[in-house]
């Protein structure tokens, strides 16, 4: 069925807002402290960061941020990731809101971070995951990913961790 039309032959159906949701947006230096709090939330197991080191990551002109956002402001997740000094991105940390999870926003986090890699000259991408995080492991197959080599006791806990690599074309 065609949207009604008005007398004047605009369309009624182009003053219908999209449906409301979460939307995802660029990060910046005002976003440490939520980001922060969301982040020890996120990692509770003794891997998260420090407040200076999200100060550091998102203040530094090599960062490429985004947060998925609720429709009151809220931030439910995040990425943060750096341009190195080899030209290579990494994935520094990605972290979704607990109740939150498995509804898409790390993969929509992933596109967003990669086309901003891509946007800025970056052809490789790195990340480290835990090999007992069989969700973001699939995750990351997923988009493509590979594990390159599995790291020993890579996290301050003791566990091992794989590197993976994507190439972006």
């Amino acid at each position: 069925m065609w949207p009604k039309r008005r007398k004047d032959n605009t369309n009624i159906a182009a003053e219908i807002p999209p449906p409301a949701g979460p939307t995802i947006k660029a990060m910046g230096y005002s976003d440490i402290n939520e980001c922060w709090r969301l982040d020890q939330r996120c990692f509770s197991d003794g891997e998260a960061y420090d407040k200076e080191t999200f100060r550091y990551l998102l203040s530094h002109n090599n960062s490429v941020c985004y947060k998925v956002v609720t429709t009151s402001g809220e931030m439910i997740a995040f990425v943060v990731g750096m341009i190195e000094g080899d030209g290579n991105g990494h994935v520094v940390a990605l972290g979704v809101k607990p109740e939150d999870r498995r509804r898409g926003h790390g993969r929509t986090l992933m596109w967003a971070i990669e086309r901003g890699f891509y946007d800025r000259g970056v052809r490789t991408i790195r990340l480290e995951v835990r090999t007992s995080n069989e969700h973001a492991q699939k995750l990351y197959f997923d988009l493509g990913y590979k594990i390159i080599r599995r790291m020993q006791r890579y996290y301050t806990s003791g566990d091992d961790g794989y590197l993976m690599i994507k190439t972006l074309v």
